[in-house]
């Protein structure tokens, strides 16, 4: 039985390269993260996800940002999905129809990726849009917490209906700042009570609600409460997220390679000073090189998270092999045909 340990890495290509499959079957490698460069068709797509399937016993998780909106990976012969400010937009007008489209998206994305052999999407995403951040924006459902726990939970609802498990993002809530953490190290001023009674109590409630799989924290700096960005800090990591909301699952890192991760030093470091403050496992994207520093320099043991990732890899709900077939199933007819009539209606 091989290790499959805490590092997500990615692929250059359509294709696995030799290289490629070195790293792949290295022990402190557990998952791969799939881009739209990985993507050509749906027939190229099935036989990657087979190969690297093949590679490890037990299997790596893969892995894809698939929201919907602006970050959907995949597009030629899947739906194109929605972004959730959609759902929020309807909800001020029609709760019920909201989170019933809500579900039905959450299905949709979950049985698409599920049918091609994909474990897990990093979605939703829980940040409150304050009109401050651009890379948030309408990947955010609303402006209102209340609003966003509703969804949410309809969303994720969809999403265990389809095999998957969620990935809450980006905790404990990237919304208030207007810098952009893939380019910048955003400082968060407000105060911990604000903090606490908007975007930290839509984590609070999704998790007491046992409604997330895994949860993404951000790369921004809350400097009311530490120093450190929570990808980095013990205190947001175990002693707010583990301790005081009671959270069990996997804490992933968002993208090591990001500005947002650079204040701690170099790759190797961002690496294992993520996984000491509490991160299972951490995103390491757009950089080789950087790959091979970190497992070639990595200095902990290393930890074997088989048995919890068996747990994201969850069938398809319909007994379908194929995107193809899923595509005459009557529910996947319905659904794409709510969100069409629902986008051209204006409804929005």
């Amino acid at each position: 039985m091989n290790t499959l340990g805490p590092l997500i890495i990615d692929l250059k290509g359509t294709a696995i390269t030799p290289h490629e499959k070195e790293m792949l079957s290295h022990p402190l490698v557990g998952g791969v993260i799939l881009f739209t460069r990985n993507f050509e068709s749906i027939e190229q797509l099935h036989a990657l996800v087979e190969e690297l399937r093949a590679l490890r016993n037990p299997s790596l998780l893969i892995t894809v940002d698939h929201e919907g909106g602006r970050v959907q990976r995949f597009r030629k012969s899947f739906t194109e999905l929605p972004p959730l400010k959609l759902f929020g937009d309807l909800y001020e007008e029609s709760p019920q129809r909201a989170c019933e489209l809500a579900q039905q998206t959450g299905w949709l994305m979950a049985t698409e990726l599920k049918v091609m052999g994909i474990d897990l999407s990093y979605a939703p995403v829980l940040d409150i849009d304050r009109k401050l951040n651009t890379v948030i924006g309408d990947r955010s459902f609303h402006e209102n917490p209340a609003i966003i726990i509703t969804l949410a939970k309809a969303f994720i609802k969809g999403m265990r209906e389809g095999g998957m498990l969620a990935v809450g993002k980006h905790f404990p809530g990237h919304g208030g700042v207007s810098e952009d953490s893939h380019v910048a190290i955003p400082q968060d001023i407000r105060s911990q009570a604000t903090l606490r009674e908007e975007d930290l109590m839509i984590f609070k409630t999704l998790i007491k609600d046992h409604q997330l799989g895994a949860i993404m924290p951000a790369h921004v700096c809350y400097t009311q409460w530490d120093e450190m960005p929570p990808t980095f800090s013990s205190y947001w990591l175990k002693t707010i997220l583990r301790e005081e909301l009671g959270f069990s699952g996997l804490i992933i890192s968002d993208d090591l390679s990001m500005e947002g991760a650079s204040m701690v030093g170099d790759y190797c470091e961002r690496a294992e000073r993520a996984h000491t403050a509490g991160c299972d496992m951490m995103l390491l994207c757009n950089h080789p090189e950087a790959v091979e520093k970190v497992l070639g320099g990595w200095r902990k043991a290393i930890p074997d998270l088989s048995a919890i990732l068996e747990t994201f890899k969850q069938k398809p709900s319909l007994s379908t092999s194929s995107l193809g077939m899923l595509q005459k199933e009557s529910l996947w007819k319905e659904t794409v045909e709510a969100l069409q009539c629902l986008e051209l209606s204006g409804e929005h």
